[in-house]
Order: structure tokens, then sequence, then C-alpha cells
């Protein structure tokens, strides 16, 4: 570590090593932080915050646990068996957990936000919100599927550990500074709230093709994400300004 840190002062190579693993590391935390914020807005408000400070907490003890394993992460890819004719490891089968789960969870919440009185069906478990406890367990499964993906990530782009420590710190207090904001954003925004869990199911079936050995790169994932937030953005801009245009006439009128 104290090596690492060393390197890190005196090779410009480190620097550069540390602002990629940083973006990197911010990139793949808004999977989790938009599962985070979406899941904290099902919570009575004044359950909200301290949920999603407990997610995004846990979220950095994981990350800080595996990086101190990390032996024990590169064993995870080791292969166990085979099916389907290619090999799978502890990392694949995590990754198609968590993606399972992802999409399980997204649809069930459109299907919710579609019809929000629902009749007894596969996705009906009960009532629209949930628990304080069920949503920091469901947090806490993502999290670590998260986690050992963000890991894996690090490590395959640097083996200087003081440069893995800081990039994870850096990028869960990114995730802290922006989760309420996020959330609140989602929250004001109905629309938003389709876009958000549309991105969930995105991202869980993007898992999956990963866990099966299909590589999606993630420059085209996010590239995608991008442009929907920012057409979503011009229709929320298009709305407000109608609104607007709207009571001025009708202020003119009286």
């Amino acid at each position: 570590m104290m090596e690492g840190l060393a390197a890190l002062a005196s090779e410009p190579a480190a620097w550069i090593a540390l602002a990629t693993l940083v973006t990197m590391e911010v990139v793949l935390g808004v999977d989790n932080l938009i599962f985070i914020s979406v899941l904290s807005n099902k919570l009575p408000a004044h359950q909200r915050v301290k949920a999603r400070q407990i997610g995004i907490g846990l979220a950095l003890g994981m990350r800080l646990v595996l990086l101190a394993s990390i032996a024990w992460i590169m064993q995870l890819t080791t292969p166990l068996f085979e099916a389907f004719g290619r090999p799978f490891s502890w990392r694949d089968l995590i990754l198609i957990a968590g993606g399972l789960f992802l999409v399980w969870k997204a649809t069930k919440e459109i299907h919710h936000n579609i019809d929000p009185t629902p009749q007894d069906d596969m996705f009906d478990s009960g009532a629209l919100g949930i628990g304080f406890t069920a949503a920091i367990g469901q947090i806490i499964l993502l999290d670590l599927v998260f986690s050992i993906d963000s890991i894996i990530t690090a490590v395959g782009m640097t083996d200087n550990l003081a440069i893995m420590v800081i990039a994870v710190v850096v990028a869960v207090a990114v995730m802290m500074f922006a989760a309420t904001p996020l959330a609140n954003f989602i929250e004001r925004n109905p629309t938003v709230v389709m876009l958000a869990l549309s991105f969930l199911m995105l991202i869980g079936t993007t898992l999956i093709a990963e866990g099966f050995g299909a590589h999606v790169p993630k420059g085209y994932v996010y590239a995608a994400m991008a442009f929907s937030a920012l057409v979503e953005g011009l229709n929320i801009l298009a709305r407000r300004r109608r609104q607007a245009a709207a009571g001025n006439a009708t202020i003119a009128e009286n």
C-alpha cells in the first residue's frame, strides 16, 4: 500500500491510471446509484435519506473488503463447470443472478407504475410500498453484484492497490453526493421513474449477457442511457415551458 502511494506521488503514469480508474468507477457506480434511488423512493419520506446513506455506505464497505481480498476475488473468475459449451465461474453466476433480480425488479415496478391497482398476479407482492428492512436487503444484494463487477474491473486496469482504494473511495463519495439530488429529481418527474426503471432493465440484461460470456461494451450501454436521458430532459424542458406559457396566458386573461 505504501509503495503504491509512493508510486502515485512520483510517477505521472500512476496519476493517469488513477484518473482513468476513477472515471470508470464513477460510471459503474451509476448503475448502483439508480437502483438505490428508485428503491429508496418507495420508502416513507423520513426513511429515504437513511436508506440511501446505509446503501452507499455498504457499497463502500463491500468494495474495500473485496479489495482486501483480491486473491479471493480473482478466484471468482476460475471456471467451476461447463454448460452450453462454455465454462462458468462464480463471477458469471453472480452476474446472472444479479441481472435476473434487476430484470424482475424493474419489470415488477414498471407493472405497478402502469397499473397502480393490479390484480393478484406473478408481479403482485402486496402493497406498493416496501419495508425498510426489505429495502436494505435488496440494496445489499445488488451492492454485492455491482461491487464484485467494480473490483474485478479495477484489478483488470491496474495492480496498484493504493490507486484502486482511492478510486473506489472517490467514486462512492460521488455517489453519496449525488444520491439525494438524483432521487429527488426522479420523484419530481414521474416520467423519469419509467426511464430509470428501463435503465435498470437494460443493466440487468447486460449483466445476464456478461454472465453468459457475451461481452457488451459498456460504452454502448451508457451512450444509449445518456441519449435517452437527453431526450427526456428535452421533454421535461418543453413541458415546463408549455406550463409557464399557459400560466402567463391565464394571468393575462385575468
